[in-house]
């Protein structure tokens, strides 16, 4: 397989077949993101991901499943999206779902029509980095996105019968606009009712803006304990008509993972307990990008 650059996959994607259609993010201006600082995007040749999907022909029959790579490999023209899907279809028989990530642009440039012909053709998950659902944090976080637009292409993803998974970003809004920032979220969550919502905790990363606001004192980074009072406002705030709420990932304090609507107030009680002391939380030096 040829792979370059700082490649991501989201931890869902940890056994799937990856191959890399893009190289780096094309907005790649987030303030908390050093994922693909640096890397100029670029979408690789047809030669090259068709070499790699003949490679994964011959020595990938274990894996069910394929993540393209990178950012958001969703910015790739139709054309040719159809192509890698109909090759992934033809040489991968066994493959069962084929994901990637997606942001608001990329969302947005498809056609109804065009995401469920790329739903036929075996798209069956996008990630999708709503981060907040708070204008302000969005805007100050350089998102390039209101809460408004995110709902929009969220809703027309899943019309299109593409799976959503989104991620949110507890501690983004800092410390003024945390609760703020936790409520709005829950709320865009609730309009766009996705199959899948993942939380992080926020981890600064050297050599970012944000990093750089919080070395200056502009930005403060929060506690664990307004970490889970943003969350258990979050998690209040939202309704998934069937969805997985899981905040377990490396970064998290406290690891959840509950089905919406049936775990929800289990799920706001352990919080509680959490909050009173009584269930412990992940030390930091466990915790990890």
């Amino acid at each position: 397989m040829h792979y370059e650059g700082n490649m991501i996959r989201p931890p869902s994607e940890a056994y799937s077949i990856l191959l890399q259609a893009t190289v780096g993010c094309s907005h790649n201006k987030c303030t908390f993101c050093g994922a693909y600082k640096g890397e100029r995007f670029k979408i690789k040749s047809d030669d090259i991901i068709l070499a790699d999907i003949a490679f994964a022909a011959q020595y990938c029959r274990n894996q069910d499943r394929l993540f393209i790579c990178d950012g958001d490999a969703l910015i790739i023209p139709q054309k040719r999206l159809v192509m890698m899907l109909t090759e992934i279809k033809k040489q991968l028989p066994w493959v069962k779902r084929v994901g990637l990530y997606a942001n608001s642009k990329g969302i947005k440039m498809k056609t109804e029509e065009q995401l469920k012909e790329l739903h036929d053709l075996g798209l069956g998950i996008a990630y999708l980095g709503l981060e907040t659902g708070d204008d302000v944090t969005l805007k100050n976080i350089h998102k390039g996105a209101t809460a408004d637009t995110m709902i929009e292409v969220g809703k027309k993803i899943r019309t299109a019968g593409v799976a959503l998974s989104i991620t949110v970003l507890l501690g983004i809004a800092g410390r003024e606009r945390s609760q703020i920032h936790a409520e709005a979220t829950g709320k865009v969550l609730t309009a766009i009712d996705p199959e899948y919502v993942g939380a992080l905790s926020l981890m600064l990363i050297p050599g970012t803006p944000l990093y750089d606001d919080y070395e200056s004192g502009k930005f403060p980074l929060l506690e664990p304990i307004e970490m889970l009072r943003e969350i258990r406002t979050m998690i209040e705030h939202t309704e998934l008509s069937n969805g997985l709420f899981h905040a377990n990932h490396a970064s998290n304090y406290l690891p959840i993972r509950a089905k919406f609507p049936e775990e929800k107030q289990k799920t706001l009680h352990l919080i509680d307990e959490a909050l009173s002391g009584r269930v412990r939380l992940k030390p930091e030096f466990l915790r990890a990008l």
